[in-house]
Parts: C-alpha cells; structure tokens; sequence
C-alpha cells in the first residue's frame, strides 16, 4: 500500500543532526560527575551522601528531552499526507513573477524600503489573480526558480515573505537573465496566455534584456514592469556594516531608478509600466494589464487538502517535557 507521507518543510530535518550532538555532550557531562565525584573525597561518604540519586532516572529524565526536542523538529517539518484528487475548470492565465532581491533593493526612498514595499504590492496583486497559475523568481546577479506554476497561493506568498538579498548570493541586477528564466517557467508549446511581471529598481547591468524582450514577445509572452525607487536615488543600508554601502574610493553609494529601460521592456512586448508609488493604483493597473490577455480553460488536478500530522508531534513533544519536569531525579522510594 502506497501511503505517499511527505514532509512540508524537509529542510528543518537537519536540525534532528544536533541529537547526536546532545547526547555527545549528555556522555561528557556523566563523565564529567564520575570524575568529580572521586575528587571530593571518602567514596562510602559520597555514595552515603548522594545514597538517593537515582543515574537511572537522571538517564530517563535525558532521553524524554532529547525525545521532545527530536519530536518538535519533526512537527515543524510538518508531515502531510495528501487527500483525494479532484479536476478543477479554471480560466486564467500564467504569470511569472520577478522579484528584484538584489541589495540595492535595500534602499528607503520607498518606506519601508523598496524590497518590503514590492513584497507588499506581490502579496496583493497574488489576492487579485485567484484563477491564474503563478510562478516566482528571485533575481538579483543570478536568478532562481523559487516556486513554478502553481495554483497553490498560499505556497507563493511564504515565498515572498521570506525573500531577501540572502537568497542569491551572487549581488548586482541582471535582468536578462530573470527574464529568461521567467519564460522557462512557461509551456513553450503555448503562444499566448503568458506574462511576466517584473519588478525592480532597473539598475541593470547587461545591455542585453530589450533584445530579449523582443524574441519573447514573439512567443506570446508579455512583459509588465513595475519600477522600484525614485529617479532621484537612495543610500543603500548594509545591515552588516550597520552602514551604508561605499564604493572603493569611499563615497556613498547612490541607488537611482531607471524607467527608460523598465518602459521599453514592456513596450517591446505590448506590456504596461508603472512606477510604485501606491500599490493599490499598481496593483489595479497590473490587474487591468493581465486582463487583456486572452484566457484559456484549464483541466488543473490538485489535490482537495492535506491531512496535516505536525499536532501530533507538537502534542507528543509537550507530554514529554510535562512527564520529565514532573519525574525525580531521585530514587523513587529509598530501599
């Protein structure tokens, strides 16, 4: 029988590495207590002494921890198993979302700062597009799938919550290397129904994204774009330094917008631009953009629900530490 048990959040096992590690230093801290305990003096006074200390019930009282610990990261690993499949007739269209994370996104002339506020405006247009099929990518001197297609928005938006410059180590803006990208995320069989919305400060650093613009509006794909920042430009704060970002020569770096090629890209590809100042307006532009493409009816199995087992463990994990908090140390009852 085929169960097909999967784990929402599999990377969180790795914290079950530190069990081993615990149990390492549990076997120190006895040896530890041997030797000491032979250093004080008389071995008859020191057992008489400590004739009710139980190692039995110290060793109990260990593994119910190390139980509880090894039962909390399972349960925020989450375990799933996937409920019954049904066919859901949608229409709607496939988005690509890029998302700009690169450190120049770090800058505030856009409160909070430029990356929080275009995380804000995804999170809402994602509420406005509930019959499409969304895809993520995170860009800044590499890009990186972080979610294909989906239907499954709730999966999106923990995407987004959690994107920052960490997520791509390589810094800088290459924006011809998000778009293509993006595109991978589509059917390339498809000529229409496609759109990528691209959202970044523009400061790019390869001349060759409007060509590329141009071969994917010959594909069926749109190119929308939303500009991040002022043309006047913003310091860019390092949380490292607890500074802001200088060049070699020691001056402030100077993070600007550029709208000239964030319009072109999306006049290349009969798309729309708009520069975030509200994201009510953006989003509602964006909304109206994606609206004139032409939708198409889709066949998506998903699954209905899933049955979610991370109660059980968090459960498991609370009787435990309650039992080793109430079980002695001590001999039960003196012999």
């Amino acid at each position: 029988m085929n169960v097909d048990l999967r784990f929402q959040h599999i990377e969180y096992l790795i914290g079950l590495a530190a069990i081993p590690l615990i149990i390492a230093l549990f076997a120190w801290v006895l040896h530890w207590k041997k030797k000491t305990t032979r250093k004080i003096g008389d071995e008859k006074l020191v057992k008489q002494l400590t004739g009710r200390y139980s190692p039995q019930n110290y060793l109990f009282k260990f593994l119910l921890v190390a139980l509880s610990l090894a039962a909390i990261i399972s349960g925020a690993a989450n375990l799933q198993k996937p409920g019954a499949m049904e066919q859901v007739e949608r229409k709607g269209v496939d988005v690509a979302i890029a998302l700009d994370v690169s450190k120049s996104m770090l800058a505030d002339d856009i409160k909070p700062n430029r990356l929080e506020r275009a995380k804000q405006m995804v999170l809402k247009l994602m509420d406005q597009l509930p019959d499409d099929r969304v895809a993520l990518i995170l860009f800044a001197g590499r890009a990186y799938m972080q979610m294909p297609l989906t239907t499954d928005h709730s999966a999106a938006r923990m995407f987004v919550q959690q994107a920052s410059p960490d997520v791509v180590p390589a810094q800088g803006t290459v924006i011809t290397e998000a778009l293509r990208m993006s595109a991978s995320a589509f059917n390339s069989k498809e000529r229409k129904f496609k759109s990528i919305i691209l959202i970044t400060d523009g400061e790019d650093h390869d001349p060759g994204s409007v060509q590329l613009a141009q071969q994917l509006a010959e594909s069926g794909v749109m190119i929308n774009t939303v500009g991040i920042g002022s043309p006047e430009g913003a310091p860019i704060y390092d949380p490292l330094t607890n500074d802001y970002k200088k060049d070699q020569q020691g001056n402030t770096v100077i993070t600007k917008l550029n709208e000239t090629e964030l319009q072109q890209l999306a006049s290349a590809t009969k798309g729309v631009y708009v520069r975030l100042t509200d994201i009510e307006s953006a989003v509602k532009s964006m909304k109206a953009q994606l609206g004139t493409i032409e939708q198409t009816s889709m066949d998506d199995s998903a699954f209905k629900n899933f049955k979610n087992y991370f109660p059980w463990f968090l459960g498991a994990a609370l009787f435990l530490l309650v039992l080793e908090f109430f079980f002695p140390e001590r001999k039960l009852r003196q012999a």
